[in-house]
C-alpha cells in the first residue's frame, strides 16, 4: 500500500480537502435557508471543480512517489520528470 509521504503534498491535499469541506458546509447552509436552485447549482459546480482538482493533485503525488522509488532519478533526470509531471497536471486539468 502507497501512502503519500511528501509532507508539503500532504499538506496541500489536506488545504484542499478542508476548503472542499467549507464550500460542503455552505452548500448545506443555502438549502437550508432555501437558497435558490441555481445559487445551489453553481455551489455544487464550484465544490465538484474544488474535489475533482484535488484528486487530481493526489493522483499526481502519488503518480511522482512510484516513479522516483521505481527509477532513482539523478538530479538531470529528476528535473525532466518534474517538468513532465507539471505538464501532465496541466493537461489533465484542462480535461476536467
Amino acid at each position: 500500500m502507497t501512502v503519500l509521504t511528501d509532507a508539503g503534498a500532504r499538506t496541500d491535499v489536506l488545504n484542499r480537502l478542508r476548503r472542499a469541506e467549507g464550500q460542503i458546509r455552505g452548500l448545506q447552509r443555502m438549502i437550508e435557508e432555501g437558497e435558490s436552485c441555481l445559487k445551489i447549482g453553481q455551489q455544487f459546480s464550484a465544490v465538484r471543480k474544488a474535489l475533482d482538482s484535488t484528486y487530481l493533485r493526489m493522483t499526481m503525488c502519488f503518480v511522482e512517489q512510484e516513479l522516483q522509488s521505481c527509477m532513482r532519478p539523478d538530479e538531470a533526470q529528476q528535473a525532466g520528470l518534474d517538468l513532465m509531471l507539471k505538464d501532465m497536471e496541466t493537461l489533465l486539468a484542462r480535461m476536467g
